[in-house]
């Protein structure tokens, strides 16, 4: 049974959905004014696991993210440059795609811009004056707080306590400090479209609630994005749609908010000098190391991003990708005969085989945790646990029998088979083992590669018959500094990248 925690009644909810098999979300995405930088990539990343699982379940599941195209850093950024709003958000958006591809972040189902659905948001709009929720002054249309009783819902702030922390406002116009733009007046320099309300363009938050109404309905399952979205823009969000629509109960039914990321535990910033772009951490570390890094919390929580930390991820990927590269030589030794086929049934192979009975029986009761901590609010940092404790097993399975400490019967093979399917399917969900890039051995030089290693053992493998420790030890140590391993089995010597 999953259970989803909902910032809206601060507690965890069991989760049903308002369409039988089906499951919308709506995630607020970027604004591309600049590249992506770490922060951008951890709701993104929480959010295709989630889809992920859910498409596991059976669920089919309907995903909007939007790109605010059309904002004050955009313009901010195109004016520096001396060129268009436009073409500072196409190139930006360009990037998150490469950045997001990288990570393996499977595509929404459709990213609705700003500036292409200007119609829906000044329908949105007109709809809130005529209502009475609206007003115009002569900066813009501005959505009045104190008309919505509901106001503050989602972060649980009150109107007469935001009136009385409430900085003094330059727009002395406004009816409360708290109200907020829907529609901004244009002014010298900055684009605009023209509406029932003169020239201009939305303000923030009207956007997403405009695109996720058009797309999702009045009524969806998820709307989501960082901690940071709470307030103001995910409460004026709900407040503006709700008065549109004229139902308290309508909009986004679970509220879900990824936690802060911080650098060496301070706040983020260019200021600092510790703002990070994805591009740029890719540049140093593998993308899957990075996805993983962002799920090893779980996502409610702050997460602290460091050298140090991405170095340990690394290496704890590493294992886990070791794991993946065994079951895979396992596959291979199977489809090459070497397991005679002795039966076809499962049941029986556990029973018959004890080498790797106990190995399947651990991977089903592992895959049942592994649902379990994703069952319970998507604790994809619990779930990860229980790849590990297979990991562990399938290694010590394959050492064994690369070490001839065993000889597997017929059984072993669909056994083995079965267990990496199991792991496979928890990878899937994680994100990982999809992108991994080609390695050496595989490239154009492969057979120079090959047979350069060759030599090489060739070289470690007399020194060892000449009692040569000293050479045989600075050989495997050199080749291992390079990222190459070397296995020494009762058929020979194996290497492998590490």
């Amino acid at each position: 049974m999953l259970q989803v925690y909902n910032t809206m009644t601060k507690r965890k909810e069991i989760f049903k959905p308002l369409k039988k098999n089906e499951v919308s979300i709506y995630c607020c995405g970027v604004t591309p004014y600049n590249t992506p930088h770490i922060g951008n990539a951890r709701p993104f990343v929480t959010w295709d696991v989630i889809r992920r699982y859910f498409s596991k379940l059976g669920y089919k599941v309907r995903y909007i993210q939007n790109f605010t195209d059309v904002d004050d850093k955009i313009i901010a950024a195109a004016n520096r440059e001396g060129v268009t709003w436009k073409e500072i958000s196409e190139r930006n958006i360009n990037s998150y795609f490469k950045v997001m591809d990288a990570l393996n972040i499977k595509r929404a189902d459709l990213y609705p811009k700003v500036s292409e659905t200007m119609e829906d948001i000044i329908l949105m709009i007109q709809t809130l004056v005529d209502k009475g929720f609206a007003y115009k002054i002569e900066d813009g249309i501005y959505f009045s707080v104190e008309k919505d009783e509901h106001y503050g819902k989602l972060s649980g702030r009150k109107i007469e306590d935001m009136q009385a922390g409430a900085r003094v406002e330059v727009d002395d116009k406004k009816h409360h400090p708290m109200d907020f733009a829907l529609w901004k007046s244009a002014k010298p320099g900055e684009p605009f479209w023209d509406s029932p309300f003169g020239k201009g363009r939305p303000g923030w938050h009207i956007e997403c609630s405009a695109m996720s109404l058009k797309f999702l309905g009045e009524k969806f399952d998820f709307h989501g994005g960082g901690a940071d979205l709470i307030f103001p823009h995910h409460e004026n969000e709900i407040a503006q749609s709700q008065c549109c629509i004229g139902d308290e109960n309508s909009f986004a039914q679970y509220w879900v908010h990824n936690g802060f990321i911080t650098i060496d535990n301070e706040k983020m910033s260019k200021s600092a000098g510790n703002f990070f772009t994805v591009e740029d951490i890719l540049k140093k570390y593998p993308a899957e190391v990075v996805r993983f890094f962002l799920l090893q919390t779980h996502y409610r929580s702050p997460l602290d991003f460091s050298e140090d930390r991405i170095k340990e991820t690394q290496t704890a990927y590493n294992r886990l990708k070791n794991t993946f590269d065994n079951l895979n030589e396992l596959e291979k030794i199977i489809e090459s005969g070497k397991f005679v086929k002795q039966t076809t049934d499962l049941k029986t192979a556990v029973i018959t085989v004890s080498q790797a009975g106990g190995l399947v029986d651990l991977a089903e009761r592992l895959r049942a945790a592994f649902d379990d901590a994703m069952n319970d609010d998507f604790n994809t940092a619990l779930a990860i646990s229980y790849m590990f404790e297979l990991s562990r097993d399938v290694n010590s399975y394959y050492a064994d029998y690369m070490s001839g400490k065993f000889s597997p019967k017929g059984a072993d093979a669909f056994i083995i088979l079965r267990v990496k399917e199991i792991f496979m399917e928890m990878a899937g969900i994680i994100g990982i083992f999809e992108n991994i890039p080609e390695e050496k051995n595989s490239s154009a030089n492969s057979e120079l590669v090959e047979k350069l290693m060759e030599i090489i053992i060739s070289i470690r493998q007399t020194a060892r018959k000449e009692k040569n420790w000293t050479t045989a030890d600075k050989i495997r140590d050199e080749l291992k500094s390079a990222g190459i391993i070397l296995e020494d089995i009762p058929q020979g010597v194996k290497w492998k990248l590490n």
